[in-house]
């Protein structure tokens, strides 16, 4: 079977693609996609969306692969720049001097907030966790790392240990040591594990995974003078914030807080070329460490000249187009119907939190997230509930989003609230039954049954 990019598939090569995918892949997947209705072939990527393969339906993609679309899908100004690059670069040699490297640091520098001018790259978000913390060990000479109960930074080594889900570390313990984790959003937490020992505190000004939860802005602030109290560099992971995502260029502008590093990654790619980078604050302690030590962390794919080029365009793009304004118009429009129809649904819905176009709808069950994933799917929106809160439904929208294209979303959320009131009329008296509700809070078991159901649309 050979098929051109966008060529349509056909239910029968769809089982065998999936088929395969589970042999040569991980059939795990195939059932976890299945069962939230997840298992869609993309097609043709354009703007805020895509077309599925088999159906030719379109689709609104609120997930954004986790943020990385914030300047649409398939952005041609920046296919563009990068076809022209291919015509002068290949990947380059990691480490080496050349211009799209240097050209990218000075513009990511200008538009850092403070004094956040130096850089070094990483080959995706993990890995730029990865260099974080290194960074932040051996220039302190210390050990200890505070991060945030329910954070995702990762899922290898230092960011994996830094993850604050015991749900993705449990199979691969002992994990690095010294990590301790808060409560997020919470000072006093962080104060019983601060003192000279801790390297760096880190955490997302915005956690994603663990279910769209604000750091408020007194929080980053008290933040930043315990750190300046112990000696602490503070990290702040902007893998998903940055780039304009919460209606400013940076998360961090909300609070005026200046971190000692800020990671990027995602959409740094432009959701085109991968990339990933740090940058850090022009004081001794991290300057002299890295002019001492320039191998400290070195990386294959970040800050490749080919990559360099795309987040040089991007960069560009972000700012010509005042994207990050538009997400906090586009952002404030969108809460603002969801609030609406959490009050027309109060027994789905009971809250709804965002910034920007990074916003989350919480339900009153856990069982939504897969139930909600589904429906949405149905009537033609991709998106996934988080990692760490299953019951909250993340929607992060390419950030060129018009108001039209707003209210046709809201339209088609409402379409699947009422899906949602039908399919729980026959589950919630099931939760009532003691022996069926440790079922149905069973992810894996959810998992299984979901994707047992999915399967029998297709031999229809």
């Amino acid at each position: 079977m050979v098929q051109t990019a966008y060529a349509s598939v056909s239910n029968e090569d769809r089982n065998l693609i999936l088929r395969r995918f589970g042999k040569h892949i991980s059939q795990g997947q195939v059932r976890f996609l299945t069962a939230g209705h997840l298992d869609i072939f993309e097609g043709e990527r354009n703007g805020i969306g895509f077309k599925e393969t088999i159906s030719g339906k379109t689709y609104i993609d609120a997930f954004s692969s986790a943020g990385c679309f914030n300047t649409g899908r398939r952005n041609q100004e920046i296919i563009s720049a990068l076809g022209k690059t291919f015509e002068v670069y290949d990947m380059g040699s990691t480490q080496f001097l050349s211009r799209p490297k240097i050209e990218f640091a000075r513009k990511l520098v200008d538009l850092s907030p403070g004094d956040l001018n130096r850089v070094f790259f990483a080959g995706s978000g993990a890995d730029a966790i990865e260099g974080a913390i290194k960074l932040a060990r051996g220039a302190t000479g210390r050990k200890g790392i505070i991060s945030m109960k329910d954070a995702y930074h990762g899922h290898s080594g230092f960011s994996l240990s830094a993850g604050g889900k015991d749900h993705y570390k449990e199979l691969f313990t002992p994990l690095m040591p010294d990590f301790y984790f808060a409560k997020f959003g919470n000072i006093h937490s962080v104060k019983q594990l601060a003192s000279n020992q801790i390297a760096a505190i880190i955490l997302e000004t915005i956690q994603g995974e663990g279910g769209i939860h604000i750091a408020s802005n007194e929080y980053l602030k008290k933040l930043r003078e315990i750190c300046d109290q112990f000696g602490i560099l503070l990290i702040f992971d902007e893998v998903q914030t940055g780039f304009g995502r919460t209606g400013k260029l940076w998360a961090c502008e909300h609070s005026g807080v200046i971190p000692d590093m800020m990671v990027l990654a995602k959409s740094i790619s432009g959701g085109i070329y991968p990339n990933g980078a740090v940058v850090y604050r022009d004081i001794p302690i991290l300057t002299d460490f890295v002019d001492q030590h320039p191998r400290f962390h070195t990386t294959l794919g970040g800050g490749s000249d080919l990559g360099c080029e795309v987040s040089s365009k991007v960069l560009d793009y972000l700012v010509e187009h005042h994207i990050y304004e538009n997400a906090r118009i586009m952002g404030n429009r969108l809460l603002k119907g969801l609030r609406n129809l959490k009050n027309e649904h109060p027994k789905i819905l009971i809250d709804v939190r965002g910034r920007g176009l990074m916003v989350g709808i919480e339900y009153t069950h856990e069982i939504m997230g897969m139930l909600m994933a589904d429906l949405l799917a149905r009537v033609g929106v991709f998106a996934a509930y988080s990692g760490n809160a299953p019951q909250v439904m993340r929607f992060q929208l390419p950030l060129t989003i018009n108001e039209q294209e707003i209210d046709q979303f809201l339209i088609k959320i409402k379409k699947a609230m009422q899906l949602m009131k039908i399919a729980l009329f026959f589950i919630l008296p099931l939760e009532k039954i003691p022996f069926i509700k440790k079922y149905l809070s069973d992810q894996g078991f959810l998992i299984s049954i979901s994707a047992k159901l999915r399967k029998l649309e297709f031999w229809k």
